[in-house]
């Protein structure tokens, strides 16, 4: 199945589940209903942003609400996110009970949509109709096993309504079988009822029946449904989903909602509940409902057995070492591990096997979608303390044998020379090393022949890079150009937030002759390098890689692009800021001011937690994500963890936060910013050179440039900016040796997530404060946080290598006139800021600024940009290489 906003969604067999953003759902979400029903679209449009941010993969947009203009109101959200990028750039899944609301949203959505849902209980010839106009639209869509006679609700109904529908569709109105979606019904079992014993095994037979018999037809369902009768047992409720979810997805269940703090993992399930909600699942007797029932009283009781119930100390040492695995405790391991090894001939045999077939067990839930990134680095910091506990016995087999086994293969990792940002790449090896693959990582800011000599010295089977500032994609290139001139030919992983698929296949892959392959995340990287270093595989993988690079190569040489203006005409459509009107405020206290040791107390209150779980590839908006239905759990225990990390961190000092700021006298000199030293305004104590957007704007729309939004020298006008410079990492280095001493990544990562955090709340504190105290333009205002966090706030706060501002350069003259190495930040020769946890940037205080995105620029900009620099075009071309046309 192929869906598609500005950018393609492929969905297969191979994919796990689909993240579908329900929080544009008026019938799903009371926040969303709000704002649409007091008319604030701007709001909403700010929701589905958050949502795509977050990494949603589809956005299920819902108008059904009483008191509402369903209609109108979905014409007109699509519309205003049509109009957002970012936003338009997933598909949308249309969803409403009124045919009539789906229709006027096919008729205005972009590219490949999904219509949620259509059925044949109004008939077969409505529902051709709806289906032929779902077509003609160019959309896939749900079908509900529903016809005439109602809900289908048993095995024979169910494929029967399937068949029926499937066959309509494929036959009649030649709708492609690969965006059919059936949902068989999921009901309630465990009733009383006896007509409702076989709901849930029909559900599962009738998914094995529609993968058997409806050739690429896709199966979903509500996965919650089928526990209902159980509410108030969660634990019970638990079991349910699991077990039903083990059967249905073995069945061929390819979609589904579930609670994820509702679900277990099968195997550790109580073995007695178990039993007995299997009965209940697949109706195994008769008095399966009665025997749950009277067994859930005394398990609710019991309730979900904690982690400090010592039963599972009672089985082999094979099971406790997998128990401790999949479960992230660490309190026995090297006990059990001690044990393994008095019973096994070789000390990397306890490796080799029970800890493996622990790993494994971790892999395959991963990879299904049941556990999640946080727990699977618990699972490696497991690993690690037993492998350090046998590497001493290892070593010394090693000593007289020679041998002391074999991983999968050996992986050379590096963030790039001038970055600094290795939390992804940190995340990515810990993966590899629980999939037994061994991973060398250099660290940060590694030059090319540094990684070149070591995949050499130490015969590496595979090459990654990482980066996350834009430098770092030329860089990356050089070392793929570095590794054709040497012959080499392992093959190189790319990854990191500014890299993406179409960057590696049109910028990195040509400069290396070997295969180079995109790495979006971690899920997906044991999958590529066992792929990349299978006898069986490897060939038809790379085969597929290179074609898939090759036809993007093709299609972006035939992509036309934005339309750019010439530089001339864009200066000539420039926003023009009514200064006969604005008195641009002076600051209170201007000039430079240190903050040192502020309280990480107090920034803890302003952190936006959202950025957090996405840096732990759990996707949704906060707080919403802690009630997610797939990773609800593992949100919520890796929020208790940052809580209670946070907690050590103020109390222990761990970190120091410092910060520095300058509020300066300032005019706008053509594209140019000139901040000076003092009110004669003579001298420029910096020059901030900026970029305008170049592209071919829509009619009453300017071409944005920073520089717009302060007074032209010249005019009359004083007017004045800041610039500042923040950080929460001094001091992480110790605390991050501790962890690594301790073998403990997970900590690790926590402790630099959560210093980034840190950092970005104290940029917004400091904002705050500015607006209110130092500059004193806003000292009325009264936001809390959450208005805060969505910038309600007059004025921008600009960071260079942002969208606004996208040239890192600036960065070098910015911490000169900031003195900021005073305050412990210095920055990389690409400019990178260290530590990692910092924010810099400028303040721009006037009511229209806002935040744009440059964009695409041409070479008469680049040639006028580098006459103002006074540099050489071509260290600009690299410099600037995202934003050339």
């Amino acid at each position: 199945m192929r869906l598609a906003g500005l950018e393609p969604l492929t969905i297969d067999d191979e994919s796990l589940f689909v993240n579908v953003g329900e929080r544009t759902n008026v019938t799903g979400s009371r926040a969303f209903a709000k704002l649409i029903l007091s008319g604030d679209f701007a709001g909403a449009v700010e929701v589905a942003r958050q949502q795509v941010q977050n990494g949603a993969q589809i956005i299920d947009v819902n108008m059904d609400e009483a008191m509402l203009d369903s209609k109108a109101a979905m014409v007109k959200f699509l519309h205003l996110i049509a109009g957002e990028p970012d936003i338009a750039r997933v598909p949308l899944m249309l969803d409403s009970s009124k045919w009539e609301v789906i229709e006027a949203g096919l008729k205005c959505v972009q590219g490949k949509p999904v219509v949620n849902s259509i059925s044949m209980k109004e008939g077969e010839a409505e529902f051709v109709r709806q289906a032929r106009l779902v077509k003609r639209y160019g959309a896939a869509a749900v079908v509900m096993c529903f016809d005439e006679s109602g809900q289908a609700d048993s095995y024979t109904r169910r494929i029967e309504v399937a068949r029926r529908a499937y066959d309509l569709l494929v036959d009649q109105v030649d709708f492609p079988p690969e965006d059919i979606i059936i949902d068989p019904n999921v009901f309630a079992i465990a009733t009383g009822i006896d007509e409702h014993a076989h709901y849930a095994v029909d559900f599962i037979r009738t998914t094995t029946w529609i993968k058997q018999h409806l050739p690429h037809a896709k199966v979903s369902g509500g996965v919650s449904n089928v526990s209902f009768s159980f509410r108030g047992n969660d634990p019970v409720r638990e079991a349910i989903h699991t077990v039903f979810l083990y059967h249905a997805i073995r069945a061929g269940l390819t979609m589904g909602i579930v609670n994820a703090g509702q679900l277990g993992v099968y195997d550790e399930l109580d073995p007695e509940l178990r039993e007995r909600v299997e009965d209940v699942v697949l109706n195994r007797r008769a008095d399966a409902t009665e025997r749950l029932v009277t067994f859930a009283e005394t398990y609710k009781a019991q309730g979900r057995k904690p982690e400090e119930d010592l039963a599972w100390r009672s089985g082999t040492v094979e099971e406790r070492l997998s128990h401790a695995l999949v479960k992230g405790i660490t309190t026995h391991i090297v006990d059990d591990t001690e044990e393994a090894r008095s019973r096994y001939a070789r000390p990397i045999q306890v490796i080799e096997g029970p800890m493996m077939a622990g790993m494994n067990v971790v892999g395959d839930l991963f990879g299904a979608g049941k556990m999640f990134l946080p727990q699977v680095v618990k699972s490696a910091r497991v690993m690690k303390q037993a492998v350090a506990h046998l590497i001493p016995f290892i070593e010394a087999e090693k000593a007289i044998s020679g041998d002391a086994g074999k991983a999968k293969g050996t992986i050379v990792m590096a963030t790039v020379k001038g970055d600094v940002h290795d939390i992804g790449k940190n995340i990515v090896g810990v993966v590899l090393q629980c999939n037994n693959f061994e991973v060398i990582d250099l660290g940060v800011m590694v030059p090319a022949q540094k990684i070149l000599d070591t995949a050499r010295d130490k015969e590496a089977d595979i090459v990654g890079l990482s980066g996350l500032i834009t430098p770092s994609l030329e860089e990356m290139a050089h070392v793929a150009h570095e590794m054709q001139r040497l012959g080499m030919q392992q093959p190189l992983l790319i990854g990191g937030a500014t890299t993406s698929r179409v960057h590696t296949a049109v910028k990195i892959a040509p400069n290396y002759a070997g295969i180079t392959v995109y790495v979006p995340d971690a899920s997906r990287a044991v999958a590529v390098a066992s792929n990349l270093l299978s006898t069986t595989n490897k060939e038809a993988y790379v085969a597929e890689v290179a074609a898939d690079y090759e036809r993007i190569r093709t299609q972006h040489a035939a992509k036309k692009g934005q339309s750019l203006i010439s530089l001339a005409a864009a200066r000539a459509n420039a926003f023009r800021a009514d200064w006969g009107t604005y008195q641009p405020p002076k600051p209170v206290f201007p000039g430079r001011r240190e903050i040192k040791h502020a309280d990480l107390r107090e920034l803890a209150q302003y952190i936006d937690w959202a950025p957090f779980f996405q840096t732990w590839e759990l996707s949704g908006p906060f707080p919403a994500i802690l009630d997610d239905p797939l990773v609800g759990e593992a949100a919520r225990n890796v929020y208790a963890d940052a809580k209670a990390m946070l907690g050590r961190i103020v109390e222990g000092r761990w970190l120091s936060a410092n910060a520095v700021i300058a509020l300066l006298p300032a005019n706008s000199v053509g594209d140019d910013i000139d901040l000076y030293a003092d009110e004669t305004r003579t001298s420029a104590a910096l020059t901030w050179r900026n970029l305008r957007q170049q592209n071919e704007r829509p009619q009453g729309k300017p071409n944005y440039c920073l520089a717009d939004f302060v007074a032209a020298k010249g005019s009359g006008v004083k007017d004045y900016v800041g610039a500042f410079a923040v950080t929460a990492g001094l001091g992480i280095e110790r605390k991050l040796a501790e962890f690594e001493t301790k073998r403990d990544d997970y900590s690790a990562i926590m402790l630099k997530a959560l210093a980034d955090r840190l950092a970005e709340a104290f940029a917004e504190w400091l904002h705050m404060r500015v607006r209110r105290e130092y500059w004193g333009y806003a000292k009325d205002e009264k936001l809390d946080k959450i208005a805060m966090l969505r910038e309600e706030y007059r004025g921008i706060r600009p960071a260079p290598g942002y969208p606004a501002c996208p040239d890192h350069s600036v960065k070098a003259p910015l911490f000169e006139l900031l003195q900021a190495n005073k305050v412990g930040l210095t920055i990389t020769e690409s400019y990178a800021m260290l530590p990692a946890a910092s924010v810099s940037g400028f303040y721009i205080a006037h009511p229209d600024a806002v935040y744009f995105a440059v964009g695409k620029i041409g070479e008469d900009q680049l040639r006028d940009l580098a006459a103002r620099v006074r540099l050489n075009e071509e260290i600009l071309r690299r410099d600037l290489a995202p934003n050339l046309a």
